[in-house]
């Protein structure tokens, strides 16, 4: 049982609360997720079971993209509506919102929510917030490849955008450029990488008859594929040497990633996973 299962997280579960059901569900406990969605917003989340857990950390660059809204008007504490609020103030009415929204395509620089799994001195955010510390949060830069008014008198939008990018944070900092406070009211990942909604199995159905899993080799399509020989010395997890441009690559037996290899110098490549 390996592979990729995508779900369609419900709203009020943690990514965390998906993989314990689905550990139930598929009777095992190699489950991990590839990247921790709101308890409050649902959408694509893409879960690894198996061997796949082993594929995490090659796929962390995945793009995003999500549907979400702004509310204005108040600031919060999680920059989110299900905070406690820190601050009111009187809407300043967006009447340039594709404007405003299309100024922030391209890198741009994000703060992170205090309310976040970010890591700070080897301790998460949410953790000094939960305990009232205070704890200076570093910035970092995301990409918004394209955005999309879907409503502008709701303030709804699409983004597709970087791994790593805060929709929270987006959507603060899109109220700030309006002369306004403002916090995420809904969030809908509608795609992750080359899964979509579409895609996604809805997880109060799903069964070990029904449940649907991609292959490993679909979460690894933007490395080399490459067909060694003789392939033991892969499975053997031996230096080899290999004629490309690429830095690292997926060292493939029969169609299948059986490890993904990295340069170490010259032609000259390690393995740094075994995928069997």
């Amino acid at each position: 049982m390996d592979g990729v299962v995508v779900i369609n997280k419900p709203a009020g579960m943690t990514s965390h609360d998906v993989v314990f059901k689905l550990r139930k569900i598929l009777k095992t406990k190699k489950i991990g997720h590839t990247g921790t969605l709101d308890p409050n917003a649902t959408g694509v989340l893409l879960v690894l079971v198996g061997k796949a857990t082993k594929i995490l950390p090659f796929i962390e660059d995945i793009d995003k993209e999500y549907i979400a809204t702004l509310q204005l008007g108040k600031r919060t504490f999680t920059d989110d509506i299900w905070g406690d609020v820190l601050e009111e103030k009187e809407v300043t009415i967006i009447d340039d919102f594709k404007d405003v929204l299309s100024s922030f395509q391209g890198v741009i620089t994000q703060t992170p929510p205090k309310v976040s799994s970010i890591k700070v001195n080897g301790k998460k955010l949410y953790e000094y917030a939960r305990k009232g510390e205070e704890v200076e949060i570093p910035t970092r830069q995301v990409e918004i490849f394209e955005t999309e008014v879907l409503d502008d008198k709701e303030y709804k939008f699409r983004v597709h955008c970087s791994s790593g990018t805060y929709i929270r944070s987006l959507c603060v900092d899109i109220a700030k450029k309006s002369d306004n406070l403002g916090c995420m009211s809904s969030l809908v990942r509608s795609k992750v990488g080359r899964f979509t909604l579409e895609d996604a199995q809805e997880l109060e159905t799903l069964s070990l008859d029904n449940v649907m899993f991609h292959p490993i080799e679909s979460m690894l399509s933007h490395l080399e594929f490459i067909a060694y020989e003789p392939i033991e010395d892969i499975y053997h997890g031996k230096k080899v040497k290999v004629k490309t441009k690429e830095d690292r690559i997926c060292m493939v037996n029969e169609s299948k990633c059986i490890a993904v290899y990295e340069r170490l110098q010259g032609d000259v490549f390690k393995s740094i996973r075994g995928l069997w």
